[in-house]
């Protein structure tokens, strides 16, 4: 049986459902949006909460009949949103895709950069893999929304969505935790940099995430040993959900955070013990 608590896969977005969460009303309404990998998970939670906040959010990932399906969900519940179908490694289409939202729409004001090739083996081409989607892609992402953010007013926002796993190790080596760690001084960097011009930038790091279908609700549909171990670390005596990220982006977007930047913010209900400075 699912946890208390976990969303189901497919169930109505916060517009159409307002049991899924409380509004929070950040002064986001009519606010520029794109988030990449914004289809699944964590990504749709996103688009989700920045919709319901009233912005107009472009999305993108890989799947073309999913984005569509999201797409319409999103129409259907009165949402201002536009998904695109799109590998982020293609540099081009990258270009093309924010290029185009910011024209359409009078500019850019957020930028969230989700996509990730997550659990990739540890192999040669794991790695390049890896690398190729959650480091360059972030990077070239970064460099080409810049110049939209730069104009926004009272000013942009950049979130790169992190991990627990580049803090702490749990589970095989894989590339994901160490090319993760990779985007902590970028963000940092990016932070000092862009100050004077009025953009922020911070990462959001989520620990453990339960939805049915990802790879803690698969695990805990499989009962493993693994699941259980992870489970019984969280001092909340549960995992967390998608939209509980989303809230934590979505706020630090918004001018309620016009003095954080530069911040690896911690959504993880305690599970890492380190202690974060």
């Amino acid at each position: 049986m699912p946890a208390v608590g976990a969303p189901v896969i497919g169930a109505p977005s916060r517009l159409a459902n307002p049991f899924a969460g409380a509004i929070m009303d950040l002064g986001l309404k009519g606010q520029r949006v794109l988030v990449t990998g914004g289809s699944k998970s964590i990504g749709r939670a996103i688009v989700d909460t920045f919709v319901a906040e009233g912005a107009t959010v472009g999305f993108c990932a890989r799947d073309a009949a999913l984005v569509q399906q999201r797409e319409v969900a999103w129409k259907e519940a009165g949402g201002k949103v536009t998904g695109t179908a799109l590998d982020v490694t293609d540099e081009p289409a990258l270009k093309a895709w924010i290029d185009g939202f910011a024209a359409a729409n009078g500019g850019l004001d957020h930028f969230v950069a989700n996509v990730s090739a997550l659990g990739i083996e540890d192999s040669a081409e794991g790695w390049r893999r890896s690398i190729e989607i959650d480091l360059v892609s972030t990077v070239n992402a970064l460099r080409l929304v810049r110049p939209h953010l730069e104009k926004s007013a009272p000013g942009g926002s950049i979130t790169v969505i992190g991990t627990v796993s580049l803090v702490e190790v749990s589970g095989p080596t894989q590339p994901y935790r160490s090319v993760k760690a990779a985007l902590v001084p970028l963000v940092k960097s990016l932070a000092v940099d862009l100050a004077p011009k009025g953009v922020r930038v911070n990462m959001v790091s989520p620990g453990t995430i339960l939805e049915d279908g990802n790879t803690w609700g698969r695990q805990r549909d499989a009962n493993s040993e693994r699941y259980q171990r992870m489970l019984a670390r969280n001092p909340m005596g549960r995992m967390g959900r998608p939209d509980e990220v989303a809230d934590a982006v979505a706020f630090l977007s918004s001018r309620r955070a016009s003095f954080v930047s530069g911040a690896n913010f911690i959504v993880d209900g305690a599970v890492t013990s380190r202690v974060q400075y």
